[in-house]
């Protein structure tokens, strides 16, 4: 049955250009959509209908605001425009704007999961907003964003260095414009300054004012003001009566809570800057983005600390994202369990994107690229052979090593929807249960096409029938089954296991998981990045030596980097000395030896060459020793 919760359905071909594969969200004037260009690329495209557009939203030649001044916008710190057009859809008359795909999170992501720790954080991410804003207000005919919030700042990790980038320019309009062309309608009212409530004035100060609070936010946990109205006041009082509540509440002084213990290096001085940003007398605030920017970072320099190259995110992240980007939901029609699906950043561990996230192990990033990724992306050329796509891959090696982060890379490099799946996941009290569980996974991986099923503890779900001790006969004949042409119907299979030797060996054949990958230790560029990603947040003294740190802790994997940062954190509170040094890191090294043996990377060196043994063509993947 069609949704009619929103305009385009799964698999539409928008202006003979990009391809719908699912619906993000429905926001107060525009649909959001996951799509596909013709050059194989995943962007984000918002579709406006055109009837529904307040006036305020159009320049005086009746184009679109938002995708008028993204056309002519080119900054690091500002969401890219790709492409915009005009369709008919059920005889109404439709714009959209496609955007770059941002890998990331939103700040009120960020927040939501893990509160700042350091003003040196705050920072680096409000300078790159205010970058962004002195881009917009110098321009020929200045721009104003007028909805400066958490929601609207993405974190981008795609890059070298995190930036934050602003997005959403629903409410973005000229300076010149007349007062009279501004609507506030749907507008958080807590971000938005007073006399932008009182007279319309909007203009480079009422952003200014915008960031201090989201500045607030960010040091607080809390917004420095916030009203809501029940459904009864505004019935008796009219829409006005939450933007008097603020009004007043802002008469009264800010109040700071005290933060100084969980603020590593807190002074007042942060205080001085959010006091003067969230003035309502516009002569006492700060006039310019570059004034904002140069007192905001006057002293930034003492902090000794960078902002590291690389991230990647701890477990429990499934948070959604906003209209625009991120780890968006798979809201798929007359699907009962989409929400298991969508993009890989919905996935426990977040990075940059892609193989761009993965700091070093470029011999098997390259060999994933050219035996896998190559193909799924041309499968006209194996279909000229009389080929069919590969059906799947293993990824197998001790412990730690981040199988689950190269699968859900792998997954964002293809840009296929991703799941996945461990053994309780297929567990059944019932006969017959769990074949009943695998057909079912596979059923809906071919509804979410292009899709990755990713397995996780492989051998656990198909042991060797010859050896196990129970009788998994028809678990495995059903998931062997399941995987015959699998990959035809777009969709690809991942396993992982530490154990590839109890997996039972007709998983492992040619035309089902035919592809075998050796995850080792992280090699020096990895343990040096994972070094500056585990110690980014956390006060460091100058001169660590990421390099030397990598050199020291060979054969390490990134369970044990992180508990060598994490003691040195302890071992810092305990002595309070304040700050992590370079001393203290190595004396941990010292003292914590890699959970991984040698004797037991030995033991995977022959497992690695009894499965190559299998593939003579393979080449030596791993690290020297």
């Amino acid at each position: 049955m069609e949704n009619k919760q929103y305009t385009l359905q799964k698999d539409t071909v928008m202006d003979g250009k990009y391809t719908v594969l699912f619906f993000i969200k429905k926001g107060q004037n525009a649909e959001t959509y996951r799509v596909k260009g013709t050059d194989g690329k995943v962007y984000f495209l918002k579709l406006f209908n055109v009837a529904k557009l307040h006036l305020s939203a159009f320049d005086r030649n009746g184009n679109l605001l938002e995708i008028e001044i993204l056309k002519k916008t080119a900054h690091e710190n500002i969401v890219s425009y790709k492409d915009d057009g005009e369709v008919i859809v059920g005889n109404k008359k439709f714009l959209y704007l496609v955007l770059k795909f941002i890998v990331g999170e939103t700040l009120a992501e960020q927040l939501t999961r893990e509160p700042v720790s350091t003003v040196f954080d705050i920072r680096h991410i409000l300078s790159g907003v205010l970058s962004g804003l002195q881009y917009l207000h110098s321009l020929p005919e200045p721009v104003i964003h007028n909805e400066i919030t958490p929601q609207n700042i993405m974190i981008d990790l795609s890059t070298d260095t995190p930036q934050a980038k602003i997005i959403d320019f629903g409410y973005a309009r000229s300076f010149l414009q007349s007062l009279k062309m501004f609507n506030r309608q749907g507008l958080n009212l807590n971000y938005v300054a007073s006399e932008c409530i009182t007279a319309g004035l909007f203009s480079p100060q009422s952003d200014l004012f915008s960031v201090g609070v989201v500045m607030y936010q960010m040091l607080f946990g809390i917004a420095p003001w916030n009203v809501s109205v029940s459904e009864y006041e505004a019935q008796i009082s009219g829409e006005n009566i939450a933007a008097e509540k603020l009004l007043k509440q802002r008469e009264k002084p800010l109040m700071f809570p005290d933060i100084a213990e969980r603020i590593a290096d807190f002074d007042d001085s942060i205080l001085k800057i959010i006091t003067k940003a969230l003035q309502t007398d516009t002569e006492r605030r700060f006039r310019s983005a570059q004034e904002f920017l140069e007192i905001l970072n006057s002293d930034s320099e003492d902090s000794g600390q960078q902002w590291i190259a690389g991230q990647e995110r701890n477990n429990g992240r499934g948070q959604g994202q906003n209209e625009e980007h991120g780890r968006e939901r798979n809201n798929k029609p007359g699907q009962a369990d989409n929400d298991k699906y969508g993009s890989v950043l919905n996935n426990e561990k977040k990075g940059k994107g892609g193989f761009a996230a993965i700091a070093g192990m470029q011999a098997l990033k390259n060999m994933l690229q050219t035996d896998v990724i190559d193909l799924i992306r041309n499968p006209e050329e194996y279909r000229q052979h009389g080929l069919g796509l590969p059906n799947g891959m293993l990824l197998y090696g001790p412990p730690g090593c981040g199988k689950t982060f190269f699968a859900e890379r792998f997954a964002e490099e293809t840009g296929y929807n991703f799941r996945k799946i461990i053994a309780s996941d297929l567990a059944s009290i019932y006969v017959h249960g769990t074949q009943e569980k695998i057909g079912k996974i596979f059923d809906e991986a071919r509804k979410n096409a292009p899709a990755i099923l990713y397995f996780d503890e492989l051998d656990a779900m198909t042991p060797d029938r010859e050896n196990a001790q129970h009788s998994y006969g028809s678990e495995v004949n059903e998931f062997l089954s399941q995987l015959d042409n699998i990959g035809d119907s777009g969709v690809f299979v991942i396993g992982s296991t530490n154990k590839p030797q109890l997996i039972d060996k007709a998983i492992l054949r040619a035309g089902r998981l035919e592809k075998h990958f050796y995850i080792p230790p992280p090699d020096f560029e990895a343990r040096r990045a994972m070094f500056e990603i585990y110690l980014k947040h956390r006060p460091i003294d100058f001169g660590i030596d990421y390099e030397k740190l990598a050199a020291m802790t060979e054969y390490y994997v990134s369970g044990d980097i992180k508990l060598i940062v994490d003691e040195a954190s302890r071992k810092v509170i305990r002595e309070k000395t304040k700050r992590i040094t370079m001393e203290t890191l190595e004396i941990i090294i010292i003292s914590q030896r890699p959970t991984i043996s040698l004797e037991i990377l030995q033991q995977y060196d022959g497992i690695k060459n009894s499965m190559e043994g299998k593939k003579e063509e393979r080449r030596r993947v791993g690290f020297n020793r």
